[in-house]
């Protein structure tokens, strides 16, 4: 039996508190579970090097694990340059420019931090979601502010974590699913649907394709509940 009697296929309790930060343009603590993660979103002039002749702005991110998130004290990642931080990070930055035109925030880089306050499983998974709402919410007040002239965000994006535990598909797995889960793996996709990435890990036995068409439906209908969430707090109508 999962904890708090929750069904396969149903997600932890999820809570988003928009502006949670009073000095960045966007931020949000996300609650998903026991799992928080503040997200922040801030806007700069300086862009990287390499884009300095190109039509367009960037989106970077930066993940960190504070170091009493978890039961036992992990070190601080001084350099936010460990495998599995540079791992995530990119993953971050990834998911939000997939769904943003870089071209409308020309001249503009939008730096997003995540920082983990508290981790039970799925906190690269949450960040994604909490910061998709952080780079809302920052957009919206640089169109506001006239620095933009259109909203550069295409659609929509969340991103969930699925498992097979003794043979059962389970959506949004805790910590203690996922260090028992036989197949563990983290979707991101937009609203429409739309697939822009997938990790996926056979932790015992090599898992089917009709396995894994199963992890991908339970995502998606994680990922809709999720874009619900979002929008809830962000006052947007469906």
């Amino acid at each position: 039996m999962r904890e708090n009697l929750r069904k396969n296929d149903e997600l932890r309790p999820v809570e988003i508190i928009k502006d949670i930060n009073p000095y960045a343009e966007g931020s949000c603590l996300i609650k998903c579970g026991k799992t928080h993660v503040l997200c922040t979103a801030s806007v700069d002039t300086r862009l990287p090097e390499w884009l300095k002749n190109e039509e367009k702005g960037w989106i970077s991110a930066e993940y960190a694990l504070l170091p009493r998130a978890t039961l036992t004290r992990v070190s601080r990642d001084k350099s936010l340059n460990s495998g599995r931080t540079h791992e995530i990070k990119r993953l971050i930055g990834r998911s939000l420019r997939a769904v943003t035109d870089l071209k409308k925030i020309k001249g503009f880089q939008i730096l997003i931090d995540c920082d983990v306050l508290q981790a039970d499983g799925g906190t690269r998974t949450a960040s994604i979601t909490g910061s998709f709402v952080a780079l809302y919410l920052a957009c919206q007040k640089m169109l506001h502010q006239g620095l933009i002239a259109q909203m550069p965000i295409n659609e929509f994006v969340a991103a969930i974590s699925c498992g097979i535990s003794k043979g059962t598909p389970l959506l949004d797995l805790d910590y203690k699913e996922d260090s028992t889960a036989d197949t563990d793996s983290n979707f991101v996709i937009t609203e429409k649907g739309h697939l822009v990435e997938i990790q996926a890990t056979a932790e015992g036995s090599p898992f089917s394709d009709e396995q894994f068409n199963i992890l991908l439906s339970l995502a998606k209908k994680g990922i809709e509940e999720l874009i619900q969430k979002q929008k809830q707090v962000l006052e947007i109508l469906s």
